[in-house]
């Protein structure tokens, strides 16, 4: 017996008490991190963890007992001196070649059992080693004792594909491209209405002054001939006010407006819509004081029936208003009321539920006693403003509604704009006898 023989066939041997003898023909395990989808049953269900250990262990036990029983006869013959042939030294070598790989094999499928914590497969996918073993080709390999004449047994290794955006196998998150709709979707913007209903001006300068009548004393009476005639007398008021600018500001990057067409557009469209807004404020309510118009609120007619209505309703008082300017010789153009109140009077009925002027099939623009409604939620709830709005004021504008860019501070260096909007107005209510302003009581 050579040396060369003995080393071999001890190898073989204690090579057969360290390692389970299976090879993989196809693809090779990879554990690293891959989640594979359960293979469809062989009928007798799942296995556990430890049924699945029990069972590796039995049949390594088996195939060591072949191994075992190659090795005791090479070492016997070695010994005896006969020499071995060639093609059993191809088996020995075969067989140790294949037990060092199970080994590897096994090693990995121990390190990746550890890292999966050691559970049971039927909480998660199986593990390729798992599989293998389950596979109808191992079992046939298996049941062919391993032979090298027979068909090692294969497996086809996929992983599940998810949405997750992690390193693990089967992530195609990041593959996944959203729908982006284009261009931006602005907020909802209010509808003004109040500069519409005054008579437009232009000014110079900063200060605007005009001239109001405040008194007629009218002394006209028939004349007996030669008698004398008698005199009346006027009584005029200087108004001064002045124009008052509403501006605001924002910063943005020459970056963001160069990458971004839409967004110069859509800043300069809400600074102005912002201007509107204020504005329509001020118009209505500003109260004249420091840089706020004195707005047509405060300086209108407070609502006092001119006759008594029992019982009377929300369309009975602005009937009563109309009158109050209509004896004020300034008949009212139309009706300023906020969404509410104008729903309210929309939706009364009458005892046998029709609606009064109401018309929920009717297409007609708001309208009440035959003049224009305008609805405002810069109009208090509960409250109503009528007036003869062409005659009884007017807005000037100094600077109309614009759009300024240019460099702040360091906005040069730190490749900013600022974007600036303003405008300069004034208000001149004429006659505050033209503006009835009242409560319709429903809210205490």
């Amino acid at each position: 017996m050579t040396k060369r023989h003995v080393v071999m066939a001890g190898a073989l041997a204690f090579a057969a008490s360290r390692a389970m003898a299976f090879q993989v023909v196809g693809a090779p395990l990879m554990l690293r991190g891959l989640q594979v989808a359960y293979g469809p049953e062989d009928g007798h269900g799942q296995k556990s963890a430890a049924d699945l250990a029990a069972e590796i262990k039995s049949d390594f036990e088996k195939k060591y007992d072949k191994v075992k029983e190659i090795a005791e006869k090479a070492v016997a013959e070695a010994r005896d001196g006969v020499d071995q042939s060639k093609s059993a030294k191809e088996v020995a070598d075969n067989a140790l070649t294949a037990m060092n790989e199970a080994k590897a094999r096994l090693d990995d499928l121990e390190q990746k059992m550890a890292r999966d914590g050691g559970g049971d497969p039927d909480e998660g996918p199986k593990s390729f080693g798992q599989q293998y073993v389950e596979s109808e080709g191992f079992k046939a390999f298996q049941d062919a004792g391993f032979s090298k004449s027979a068909r090692g047994g294969d497996l086809q290794i996929k992983a599940t594909l998810t949405s997750a955006t992690t390193a693990a196998a089967g992530s195609v998150g990041d593959a996944v491209a959203p729908t982006r709709l284009p261009g931006i979707l602005p907020l909802p913007q209010r509808r003004m209405t109040v500069r519409d209903l005054l008579s437009p001006g232009r000014m110079d300068g900063s200060t605007l002054e005009y001239v109001k009548e405040t008194g007629f004393n009218n002394n006209a009476a028939p004349v007996a001939e030669g008698a004398e005639k008698p005199s009346s007398d006027l009584q005029y008021d200087l108004v001064t006010t002045s124009a008052k600018v509403i501006a605001h500001w924002m910063k943005a990057s020459k970056q963001i407006l160069s990458d971004v067409a839409q967004l110069k557009s859509t800043i300069d469209e809400r600074l102005l819509y912002g201007l509107d807004y204020v504005e329509e404020q001020q118009l209505l309510n500003g109260s004249g004081t420091g840089q706020n118009l004195l707005g047509i609120v405060p300086q209108a007619t407070a609502y006092s029936a001119p006759i008594v209505i029992p019982d009377a309703t929300s369309i009975d008082l602005i009937r009563l208003a109309m009158l109050q300017a209509a004896l004020a010789e300034l008949p009212a153009t139309g009706h300023v009321l906020n969404p509410i109140d104008w729903t309210f009077i929309e939706t009364l009925k009458d005892g046998e539920g029709r609606y009064i002027i109401g018309n929920p099939q009717g297409q007609l623009t708001p309208s009440l006693w035959s003049l224009p409604v305008v609805q405002t939620q810069a109009m208090a709830v509960d409250k109503f403003l009528t007036g003869a709005f062409r005659s009884g004021a007017q807005v000037f504008d100094r600077w109309e509604s614009r759009i300024e860019t240019g460099y702040v501070d360091k906005d040069f260096i730190l490749n900013l704009v600022t974007i600036l909007a303003e405008e300069r107005l004034a208000l001149a209510v004429y006659r505050p006898q033209a503006f009835i302003y009242g409560d319709f009581g429903r809210v205490t």
